[in-house]
């Protein structure tokens, strides 16, 4: 008997542990003056074609980064690029917050191919393996820019705001 009520307690704890990882499951919001807002996890990043950037990091050495670029995940979510990127809607940009607050700014110019050839996108990998605690589950990486202070680490929102 007491082995059964041992063996209950174990499957009713792994049951809620389960339910409470699942959760606990990271994702960005990706919100503001959009069509279609939306909350991406990891599965939903995979859906889009991926993108490597080579970037070197603080320590100096180059790291390869994939992800998926940030102006398809804009377009989907109905951002104002492409044709329509003109005008007020120049003064359109993203905010892009960090889990402990830390926030940085890009025009919407700046992610469109129209305006520019650099890359920058949400990143999830690094040496082909998950960005490691500190850095991930999400990552902002900018190609080719001389400061990394906007490669921002531990992504949890992209609001695109209008500066009007």
């Amino acid at each position: 008997m007491r082995k059964q009520i041992y063996i209950l307690l174990f499957i009713c704890f792994s049951l809620v542990n389960s339910s409470y990882v699942k959760a606990q499951i990271a994702s960005v919001k990706v919100s503001g003056e959009l069509t279609t807002p939306l909350t991406i996890n990891n599965d939903d990043l995979h859906q889009y074609p991926q993108t490597t950037v080579t970037r070197k990091d603080h320590d100096g050495k180059d790291h390869i980064y994939t992800g998926v670029i940030l102006a398809e995940i804009l377009k989907k979510a109905g951002a104002t690029l492409g044709p329509d990127l003109k005008g007020k809607n120049l003064t359109k940009f993203i905010l892009v917050t960090a889990s402990d607050n830390y926030q940085v700014v890009f025009a919407l110019a700046e992610l469109d191919k129209a305006f520019t050839d650099r890359t920058i996108i949400l990143a999830d990998q690094v040496d082909g393996k998950p960005l490691p605690s500190g850095e991930g589950p999400f990552r902002i990486i900018v190609q080719d820019e001389k400061k990394p202070a906007r490669c921002i680490r531990e992504v949890t929102e992209i609001k695109v705001i209008s500066g009007k």
